[in-house]
Order: C-alpha cells, then sequence, then structure tokens
C-alpha cells in the first residue's frame, strides 16, 4: 500500500486529491488515499460491492485502462463530526478517452480521520435515478 508523500488534514483535502487522481489516472495516488483498514468498501454503479484494497484496486485498473475520469463534484452536502466525515455529492463525469457522454452519477464518501491523516473508507456511486434533461442522453458510465 502506498503512503501519501503529505498528511491530508481534512476530509475536503483528501475528497480533492481522490477525484484528483481519478482525473490522472493515477492508481497509486488513488490506492494511498484508502485507510488501511481490510472493511473499505467501494461500489460503482450497477456494479457489485467491493470490499478490501485488492478488488477496490482491481476495479480502478479497469477504469483507467480507458484513460481518467474527469469528474466534477458539485452540490456537496457533509455531515461531519471529529472522526468522520460523510459526503454526499452530485459528480458530473465526463470520460476524456471515450465517446460516452457526460453523466451525473450521485456518490457518497466516507472519510476517517486516521494517525495518517483523513482517508476514505466508503465510496459509493449510483447513476441519477429520473429522467435526463433532453439533450443529455441517459448513459451507465462506471467510474
Amino acid at each position: 500500500m502506498s503512503i501519501p508523500t503529505k498528511i491530508l488534514e481534512t476530509a475536503d483535502e483528501t475528497e480533492t486529491a481522490f477525484y484528483d487522481a481519478i482525473g490522472r489516472a493515477d492508481i497509486e495516488g488513488l490506492m494511498a488515499l484508502w485507510s488501511d483498514d481490510e472493511d473499505i468498501v467501494c461500489i460503482h454503479p450497477g456494479a457489485p460491492r467491493l470490499v478490501g484494497h485488492a478488488s477496490i484496486r482491481s476495479a480502478w485498473e479497469q477504469i483507467f485502462e480507458q484513460g481518467g475520469v474527469n469528474i466534477r463534484p458539485v452540490q456537496l452536502h457533509v455531515t461531519q463530526n471529529v472522526m468522520t466525515s460523510v459526503h454526499n455529492i452530485i459528480e458530473e463525469v465526463h470520460r476524456t478517452v471515450s465517446r460516452q457522454r457526460d453523466v451525473h452519477i450521485l456518490a457518497t464518501n466516507v472519510y476517517m480521520k486516521t494517525p495518517q491523516g483523513w482517508r476514505i473508507v466508503s465510496h459509493h456511486a449510483s447513476v441519477v435515478p429520473g429522467e435526463a434533461p433532453p439533450d443529455t442522453p441517459v448513459t451507465a458510465l462506471l467510474h
């Protein structure tokens, strides 16, 4: 497991680093942001629950085979205490190397304060329900 070169002092810093690593298809940088605990969880839209570093890493490696994913988190709602921060957001997703259209994803990211700084313990994403705007076709996108 790689360790971030800088201790991330807030959940917001960790979230920024998370989406930056996804945009650069940086698997080492991405995995360094996860908690060292093997009970970490990741759920991509329409996909099964992944538990532990090996399965989460494998899924992200498959996603990164097509390059980075440009995700702009919007409409952030945060619930936080001293040790935990829960971020519920809408992700505006744009694949930079594919022909897929932009899509909106509902995501919940859970961060835990550890001696190594704030780390991800859960990322759960699903396609926004309901009808897409008339000029945006509904496209399922694994991210």
